[in-house]
């Protein structure tokens, strides 16, 4: 019996949040071996664990997986939550990329400089409210079923619903408009395999904070 995915990253979300949201939804037990110091990082590039000398990187099936969309796209594929046929595929992909795209905006804002970040945090609301939610949203009225491809719980959903959780935290009423996602954030958190993930002293992170981005700065010595 294979043993259990193991996860190094440092102890926050950064990019391999998405893969614990992922390896947790599809009920998948995970181990956490966190980088601490630039050592910890300097160890597994030496010993040769690292192909492009960064993280994250999951030791999974006999490989030590890089690459973040690749991390997901095997998990999502061995876990069956990755549709039924390339069609599936195709949109379950675009939808994912599009999560990617504004999630990326949103993990960058802690790292924007402080006379900069008012007016970054104004910018990115816009594009939540304009561009991607509405998509989103326009996604399932179009179809009127209570997964975004294959009426069927994918990826796609599971992203999604992380990052409704990270658009909550940026500022609660962002969702308002929005009756098919909360809705679709509601069936999605009240699966039993995510709501044991929701619950306090899980693995999931904690927003960044001050403390956490000066961990990961000195990790990855980005000072």
């Amino acid at each position: 019996m294979a043993g259990k995915p193991k996860l190094h990253y440092f102890n926050g979300r950064g990019r391999m949040e998405a893969i614990r949201w992922l390896l947790a939804a599809a009920g998948v037990e995970f181990e956490e071996i966190f980088i601490k110091t630039p050592g910890d990082l300097d160890k597994l590039r030496n010993e040769g664990s690292l192909m492009f000398q960064q993280v994250p990187m999951v030791e999974i099936d006999g490989m030590k997986l890089v690459q973040t969309r690749a991390i997901l796209n095997y998990t999502a594929t061995k876990y069956n939550l990755y549709g039924k046929d390339m069609k599936e595929r195709a949109l379950i992909d675009m939808y994912a990329e599009g999560v990617a795209d504004l999630g990326e905006m949103i993990m960058h804002l802690p790292l924007c400089p402080p006379d900069q970040k008012d007016a970054k945090t104004t910018q990115i609301k816009e594009s939540i409210t304009n561009r991607y939610l509405p998509a989103f949203e326009k996604v399932l009225k179009g179809h009127g079923q209570d997964y975004l491809v294959g009426n069927k719980l994918s990826r796609a959903d599971i992203h999604l619903v992380e990052l409704l959780y990270y658009v909550e935290e940026l500022d609660p009423t962002l969702l308002a408009n929005f009756p098919l996602l909360k809705a679709l954030k509601t069936r999605v958190s009240n699966l039993p395999a995510v709501k044991k993930f929701l619950q306090p002293g899980s693995q999931r992170k904690p927003p960044m904070d001050e403390k956490n981005l000066e961990e990961a700065k000195k990790i990855f010595r980005m000072q």
